[in-house]
C-alpha cells in the first residue's frame, strides 16, 4: 500500500480543520452563554454535587473540557472558586467531556452529516451577515459544527485503507498482543497525542476512527482512552505556570484526580471490558471484540461509565485530595518589594468578564486594606498592630508617641503604581469583552473608589504634619481636638479593617455608615467650637486656622472612606451621583 508524504499533509490538514471546527464552534458556544456559564460557575458550586453537575453542563453544552478547565483556572486564580469547588467542577468536567464521543459515535460514523454540511455553512454565513451579535454568534456556531464534520468525514477519507491491505495490521500487532505492556504503551500513546493536538475530543475523535478503521481492536483503544485523560490535563498545567498559586493548585487536582482514576482502573481492566462487551451485546447484538463498527459506541460507553464511576468513588475524598495539593504547592507568601505591583491583575485573570471584576475588586481591597491602612494609621501616629487590637482608641490616642512617616514617599512606592495598574486593567477590561451595564457600573464604582482612597492618602500629609507639631505643643486644649480628629479617623479605618476579616462585611459597613453624621459635627468652624477655644483663649489664632482647615478636612476623609468601603463592599448602597463632595485625585 503507498501511502505518501501527501498523504500524511492531507491527514494533519483533515484533523487540523476538525479541531478548528470543534473551536469555531466552542467558541461561538462560550460567547452565546458563557457569561451566564460563568454566573453559574461562580455561584452554584458551594456544594461538591452541584460542582459536578456544574462542570459536566458546562463541558456538554461548550464541547470542551479544555475551556472548563480553563475557566475553572482562571476563576480559581481570581478568587471565585476555592480549590474545593474547582475540584467538584473538574470532575463534572471530565463526565462532560464524554458527550464529544458519543456525538462522534452516534452521528459520525452512523450518520452522514457530511452530506448537509455544505447547506449548514451556507446557512450558517447568512446568519452571521445579520447585526445582531446574538445571530451571528448563532451563525458560527452552525458553520463549526458543519465545519467539525466535514473535518471528521476527511480523516475518514485520509486514513490508509486498512480493510484492503490487510499487510498494514501485521505492523499493529506486534504491538497489541504483548498483554499488559500494551496496554501501558498505548495508554502512553494516548497521553502523548493528546498532549500535542491539546484537545482530548481530537484525540477521542482519532482513537474512534482508528477503531472504527479497524487500526486497532477495543482493549487498546480503552487503554488510549485512559491516556487521553492523563493527558488533557497538560491545558491546565500550562494555564496555571503563569498563575498564582491557587490555580497552581487546582491544575495539579485535576491531575491526581485523572492519574488515581486511571490506576484503579487498570486494576479492573479487563473484567471492566467484558462488562462493555456485555452490555453492547445486549444492547447491539454485536461484539467490539469481534466487530470493529461497534467498536465507537463501545469505546465511549467506557469513556462515560469510567468517569461517572471515577467521579463517584473519589467524590468522597475531595478535601483529602485538596489538603494533598496543598503540601504539594506551599502558601506564597507575599513578599515586601521597593515598588508595590499588583497580585490579581495577572493576564490569565483577563480571559474572562466575571473573573476580570473579582481580580479589580480583590485588587481594590488590597490597595485599601494594605498601603492605604498603613499610610492612614501612620498618618495619625497609630501603629497598625495596635489599631488591629482591642485596645480602645481613646487609650491609643492619648499615649502621646509620635510615629515618624514620610506619606508621600509611602504613596509614590506603594500606591501610585498599583493605582495606574488598575486604571490600565480596567480600560482594557472594558475593550476586551461587550459589557451589560450593571458590570461597567460595578467597573466603575470600583474606580471611584479608588480614585477616593488616593485623594484620602494623599490629604493624610499635611494633617500628620499638624498633629506631630501639636503634640509636642504642650497645649492641652488643641491636643484634645487633634486626639478627637484621630480618633474618629481611626474608628472608621478599624471597622473596615474588620470588614475585611469578616465572613459579613455589610455588618461593619452598616456601623460605619453611622459615623458620617458625626463626621460632620467634627467641623470645628460649622460647630461653632472654634470660636468658643479663640473667646476662651485657651488656643492661638494660628492653632485655630490650622484646626479649621484640618477639621474640615478630616470630615471629608471619613465621609470618602464611608463611601469608599459602601461602594467596593456594597456597591448597590449608594448611587454615584449620592457621593458626597468627591474630588479628584491627581496620580
Amino acid at each position: 500500500m503507498d501511502y505518501g508524504i501527501t498523504d500524511i499533509v492531507t491527514l494533519l490538514g483533515a484533523l487540523g480543520l476538525f479541531l478548528y471546527g470543534m473551536k469555531v464552534m466552542s467558541d461561538a458556544l462560550l460567547e452565546l452563554a458563557g457569561d451566564r456559564m460563568r454566573k453559574i460557575l461562580a455561584t452554584t458550586t458551594s456544594n461538591r454535587f452541584f460542582a459536578v453537575l456544574t462542570g459536566f453542563s458546562i463541558t456538554a453544552i461548550i464541547q470542551s473540557s479544555s475551556a472548563t478547565t480553563l475557566m475553572v483556572i482562571s476563576f480559581t486564580n481570581a478568587g471565585l472558586l476555592t480549590l474545593t469547588e474547582a475540584i467538584g467542577v473538574i470532575m463534572g468536567a471530565n463526565i462532560g467531556t464524554t458527550v464529544t464521543a458519543w456525538l462522534i459515535s452516534l452521528f459520525g460514523f452512523k450518520v452522514s452529516i457530511s452530506a448537509m454540511a455544505l447547506p449548514l455553512v451556507g446557512l450558517g454565513f447568512m446568519l452571521t451577515l445579520f447585526k445582531k451579535r446574538h445571530y451571528q454568534q448563532w451563525g458560527y456556531f452552525i458553520i463549526g459544527f458543519a465545519v467539525l464534520f466535514i473535518g471528521l468525514q476527511f480523516l475518514k477519507d485520509s486514513v490508509p485503507d486498512i480493510r484492503n491491505n490487510p499487510e498494514v495490521l501485521a505492523f499493529l500487532s506486534a504491538y497489541t498482543s504483548m498483554g499488559f505492556i500494551s496496554v501501558l504503551l498505548f495508554l502512553a500513546i494516548g497521553t502523548v497525542l493528546t498532549m500535542v493536538v491539546q484537545s482530548s475530543s481530537a484525540a477521542m475523535a482519532l482513537t474512534l476512527l482508528m477503531t472504527y478503521e479497524g487500526w486497532i481492536p477495543f482493549d487498546m483503544a480503552a487503554a488510549m482512552v485512559l491516556g487521553q485523560n492523563i493527558g488533557t490535563t497538560i491545558t491546565a498545567y500550562l494555564a496555571s505556570l503563569i498563575a498564582n498559586y491557587q490555580a497552581k493548585r487546582a491544575a495539579r487536582a485535576h491531575l491526581i484526580f485523572n492519574v488515581l482514576g486511571v490506576i484503579w482502573i487498570l486494576a479492573l481492566f479487563y473484567p471492566f471490558l467484558r462488562a462493555m462487551d456485555f452490555i453492547l451485546l445486549r444492547t447491539e447484538g454485536i461484539s467490539p471484540f469481534v466487530e470493529a463498527a461497534a467498536v465507537p459506541v463501545a469505546l465511549s460507553l467506557f469513556h462515560t461509565i469510567f468517569n461517572i464511576l471515577n467521579t463517584v468513588l473519589l467524590i468522597g475524598f475531595v478535601n483529602h485530595i485538596a489538603r494533598f495539593v496543598e503540601r504539594l504547592v506551599p502558601t506564597v507568601v507575599e513578599k515586601e518589594v521597593q515598588i508595590d505591583q499588583p497580585v490579581y491583575l495577572t493576564k490569565s485573570s483577563l480571559e474572562f468578564s466575571q473573573a476580570g471584576i473579582k481580580a479589580l475588586f480583590d485588587e481594590s481591597l488590597r490597595l485599601l486594606h494594605n498601603a492605604a491602612y498603613k499610610a492612614i494609621a501612620h498618618g495619625l501616629s497609630v501603629h497598625r498592630e495596635d489599631l488591629q487590637s482591642d485596645t480602645r482608641l481613646r487609650q491609643l490616642v492619648e499615649s502621646g508617641e509620635v510615629i515618624p512617616v514620610d506619606i508621600d514617599q509611602l504613596y509614590s512606592t506603594r500606591i501610585k503604581s498599583i493605582y495606574s495598574q488598575i486604571l490600565e486593567y480596567a480600560t482594557r477590561l472594558q475593550s476586551e469583552f461587550s459589557l451589560e451595564e450593571e458590570k461597567i457600573e460595578t467597573i466603575r464604582n470600583i474606580l471611584i473608589a479608588d480614585r477616593m482612597l488616593v485623594h484620602i492618602v494623599k490629604e493624610m500629609q499635611p494633617l500628620h504634619d499638624n498633629i506631630v507639631l501639636f503634640m509636642k505643643s504642650g497645649n492641652a486644649s488643641i491636643m484634645h481636638e487633634y486626639n478627637t480628629i484621630r480618633r474618629r479617623i481611626l474608628k472608621v479605618i478599624r471597622e473596615i479593617h474588620r470588614a475585611g476579616e469578616s465572613d459579613y462585611p455589610l455588618r461593619h459597613i452598616r456601623k460605619i455608615e453611622k459615623q458620617r453624621e458625626k463626621a460632620t459635627r467634627l467641623d470645628a468652624l460649622l460647630s461653632g467650637k472654634i470660636n468658643q477655644l479663640l473667646l476662651d483663649g485657651k488656643i492661638t489664632n494660628v492653632m485655630a486656622t490650622s484646626l479649621i482647615n484640618d477639621s474640615e478636612q478630616a470630615s471629608q476623609i471619613i465621609r470618602n472612606l464611608i463611601d469608599v468601603a459602601t461602594l467596593l463592599y456594597y456597591p448597590k448602597d449608594r448611587l454615584v451621583s449620592d457621593m458626597q463632595d468627591e474630588k479628584p485625585a491627581v496620580a
